[in-house]
C-alpha cells in the first residue's frame, strides 16, 4: 500500500503500481477531469466526515490513455484543518473510512522518518552493501521506537527532542531510569555522612594523653 500526496498524482506511475498489484491512496489534484460511473452508498450514522464514495473513469484523453481502468474516489472532511480532502485509490473493497484513515496516517509516518533523520542523524550510510544499509535502518527504527516507549512511560511531559538530548547527556550515568523519566530535574539528596565515634574518641584520647 502506497499513501502519498498530490505530488505523486502521475497516472503513468499509478498504472505501473496497479499492474504490479500495488494498492495506492493518493490525494488528487483539483483540476482532475473524471466521469462518475457509480456512486457508493455512505454508511448510516457513522463516519460523518466521509462526503462521497464513488467509482470513476478519467475523462481527459491523455490521462485516460495512461490509466484506462476505473478508480475509486473518496472525499472526506478534515475537521482539524477545516478543509476537504479528495482521494483516488485502486482499493475497491476496503471501507471509505479505512481509506481516509490511511491518508491521515501519512503525516504521522512522515514525522516519524523526519525524527529518525534529524534526531538520530541518519543522513548517510556507514556501509554501502545491502546488509549494511538494512542493519543501520533497523537499528535506527529500533532506537526511535525505544525512545518513544520511554516517552510514553514517563509522567513528565517530555518534548521528544529534549528527551533524546538528555538521554545522550546521561548515557553513562548510573540512574534509576523510571525515576529520572518522571522527575528529570529533581535534585538527588546527598547521603548522610558517616561519623565513626570510636575513631574520634581515639584521636581525643591520644591528645589527652
Amino acid at each position: 500500500m502506497i499513501v502519498a500526496d498530490a505530488f505523486y498524482n502521475d497516472f503513468s506511475l499509478l498504472n505501473v503500481w496497479d499492474s504490479n498489484k500495488v494498492f495506492f491512496v493518493i490525494r488528487h489534484k483539483e483540476n482532475l477531469q473524471f466521469e462518475t460511473v457509480k456512486e457508493n452508498e455512505l454508511p448510516d450514522n457513522r463516519h460523518q466526515h466521509v462526503l462521497k464514495d464513488e467509482m470513476i473513469v478519467l475523462k481527459n484523453h491523455i490521462s485516460k490513455k495512461k490509466y484506462p481502468k476505473k478508480l475509486r474516489r473518496v472525499v472526506v472532511w478534515d475537521e482539524k484543518n477545516q478543509s476537504v480532502i479528495e482521494l483516488i485509490t485502486n482499493q475497491m473493497t476496503w471501507s471509505c473510512n479505512t481509506i481516509s484513515e490511511l491518508y491521515k496516517s501519512r503525516w504521522d509516518i512522515e514525522i516519524f522518518f523526519r525524527e529518525i533523520k534529524q534526531l538520530l542523524h541518519i543522513k548517510s550510510f556507514i556501509g554501502t552493501t545491502e546488509n549494511a544499509v538494512m542493519i543501520q535502518i533497523w537499528t535506527a527504527l529500533i532506537t526511535i521506537l525505544m525512545l518513544k516507549a520511554l516517552k510514553a512511560m514517563a509522567k513528565y511531559n517530555w518534548h521528544f527532542s529534549n528527551l533524546v538530548a538528555f538521554i545522550r547527556l546521561n548515557m553513562f550515568v548510573k540512574i534509576d531510569l523510571q525515576k529520572w523519566l518522571d522527575e528529570p530535574f529533581k535534585q538527588e539528596e546527598s547521603p548522610p555522612q558517616k561519623v565513626i565515634q570510636g575513631g574520634s574518641f581515639l584521636k581525643i584520647s591520644k591528645i589527652w594523653l
